[in-house]
């Protein structure tokens, strides 16, 4: 079984030991004796590229909530007002609360691979010539210049989501020239990212499992497309398309039929939508790059619903989220069959709907977590063993279920664990971005220019073994609403929600106000609407305004 990338055990605890400035006052100076680092392997060279993975790791929130943007999206609310997430929607965001650690991890990583791409070369092994492995030391080494340039090119695409136009920075700089440069046009940093991918993808591996050592982790031929098709299909977005440009729709078409025509080829397949987390979720035939951990249940414990021992709530879907799962009957689809308040003992509103509900959203009556030391019915209901006046009890009526191992014991004896895999890029994805790409290239989801229309992508997903939901054959205005539903269902808590949003310039649409449910102790379900904040200049995060103290050349984005 193929494993095409995924951050795991590769990253040992030295790869958290950042030896670079954290923002763009680049320096020379850190904390290692360069001269020892570039004569030793294991602990010198090949932790200085760890460095750099570590940073992938260095996410937005603590680990327990898998990085989860969802709290501040149409998807979910976090549970505990105190949650960090909220401070996206409450009105605590600003320049000198930019509440993101994007900019301090994307340059830090970029000033590592700048540094060590010029000193790489200085590096001479051969007092270790006649080491059993020196062998397998120079065949690593050969790909670290290739591994880092993508990496570099994997951090330049989080600045250009997260900010627009940022500094392009290719080489070491002094104190003084990194306050002082500008910031380059996101046109530009497009270009670099694509140019990069298309430059590596020859010499990194399909797969590390026949190379040396089988590090699993690392950057491999289809993480690079991967990362230039997704790359080109937020370039052709309105956000940073607002002329609608077709020919930058055909070039994401293009890069997306990539990767779909080359797939099987590659080891690659799209699995069952149960088996994309979990224990297993490691070695997926559809992962193509991830952010895995070893056995942990910490997770569990932020998500698991209250009532549950040591249960936290965490990301409660919404209504709202709820909503845009379809209905199926006799070959049809049908949305919002229960619009206004539902008495949940006469009917149950949930019987029908796309499999990937179940799978996704715990419900009031379902027996979770699915272990035998603390599966019971939760109870969503007011006064129920799992809602409110409970502290922390889920606002939205409902608890996650992607993404947590219900097999995990969080007692405070015998407690078990499990291995989490987080996903950044899979098959699925470019399914759904193909689609996108092609309908606004083309005009039609079912013109079959590029060899495969829209809606023919999107059935694919839709045809799953466990899914099967009948398929797309919508086109225009209406295609567009039923494929940004289904972009929100397939995809759901995998980080896409908050910036999809945003490319599409619809955050006054979808992320103003948001629809909750409550349940009485009669079982009667009534929606409830949540206001939250939004303007506009959310597209693009503030830049850090202590960035801006220090260099006067750098701009703030508008509404800042």
């Amino acid at each position: 079984m193929l494993v095409v990338g995924v951050l795991s055990f590769l990253l040992t605890p030295c790869a958290f030991l950042l030896i670079s400035c954290a923002d763009l006052d680049y320096t020379e100076e850190n904390t290692r004796d360069e001269e020892w680092t570039y004569n030793y392997f294991g602990e010198g060279i090949k932790n200085l590229v760890f460095d750099v993975y570590a940073q992938i790791y260095n996410n937005e929130f603590a680990s327990n909530s898998a990085y989860f943007l969802a709290g501040a999206t149409d998807e979910a609310q976090y549970a505990l007002e105190t949650g960090a997430v909220n401070n996206y929607v409450n009105g605590g965001w600003s320049p000198a609360n930019p509440y993101s650690n994007t900019w301090t991890k994307a340059y830090t990583a970029i000033a590592d691979v700048n540094m060590y791409l010029e000193k790489l070369d200085e590096a001479d092994l051969s007092d270790w010539q006649y080491n059993s492995d020196y062998s397998k030391w120079m065949a690593q080494m050969e790909l670290f210049p290739y591994e880092l340039r993508f990496l570099r090119a994997y951090f330049y695409f989080e600045l250009f989501k997260t900010y627009g136009d940022v500094p392009l920075v290719t080489t070491t700089l002094t104190n003084g020239q990194a306050n002082n440069i500008e910031r380059t046009s996101a046109d530009k940093i497009v270009k670099f990212i694509v140019d990069e991918c298309d430059a590596v993808a020859p010499y990194l591996p399909v797969s590390y499992v026949t190379e040396v050592n089988s590090e699993v982790g690392r950057a491999t031929r289809i993480a690079a497309f991967a990362l230039k098709a997704r790359t080109l299909l937020y370039a052709a977005s309105p956000l940073h398309n607002p002329s609608g440009d077709k020919a930058k729709w055909a070039k994401a078409a293009e890069a997306c039929k990539y990767i779909l025509d080359n797939a099987s080829t590659w080891g690659l397949k799209l699995s069952t939508y149960g088996s994309l987390w979990g224990r297993d979720a490691f070695f997926n035939t559809e992962l193509i790059f991830g952010i895995g951990r070893g056995d942990d249940n910490a997770f569990e414990m932020a998500n698991y619903p209250v009532g549950v021992e040591n249960g936290s709530s965490g990301n409660c879907p919404t209504q709202s989220l709820i909503d845009q799962y379809e209905y199926q009957d006799n070959g049809e689809t049908f949305l919002q069959r229960h619009p206004g308040n539902i008495d949940l003992i006469a009917e149950n509103p949930y019987e029908g709907l796309d499999p990937r509900f179940a799978l996704t959203v715990v419900k009031n009556g379902d027996e979770w977590p699915s272990n035998g030391a603390q599966k019971k019915a939760i109870e969503t209901f007011a006064g129920g063993f799992n809602a409110a006046p409970k502290y922390g009890a889920t606002p939205t009526g409902y608890y996650l279920r992607k993404y947590v191992d219900g097999s995990c014991v969080t007692t405070a004896d015998n407690q078990t664990y499990s291995r989490h895999t987080w996903i950044l890029f899979r098959l699925g994805e470019f399914y759904l971005d193909y689609a996108e790409a092609v309908f606004n290239a083309t005009g039609s989801a079912n013109d079959a220019t590029y060899g495969m229309t829209a809606n023919e992508a999107i059935n694919v997903l839709r045809n799953r073994s466990d899914i099967q939901m009948p398929n797309f054959t919508e086109d225009g205005d209406e295609w567009v609403k039923r494929y940004e539903r289904e972009r929100l269902v397939e995809l759901a808590f995998e980080n896409h929600r908050f910036w999809d949003v945003r490319r599409w310039k619809k955050g006054a649409q979808y992320f103003k106000t948001i629809q909750a449910a409550s349940i009485n102790s009669r079982l009667m379900l009534t929606r409830s609407t949540i206001t939250r904040q939004w303007d506009d200049k959310f597209n693009f995060y503030p830049i850090p305004q202590s960035e801006l103290k220090k260099n006067p050349n750098l701009t703030q984005n508008p509404g800042w």
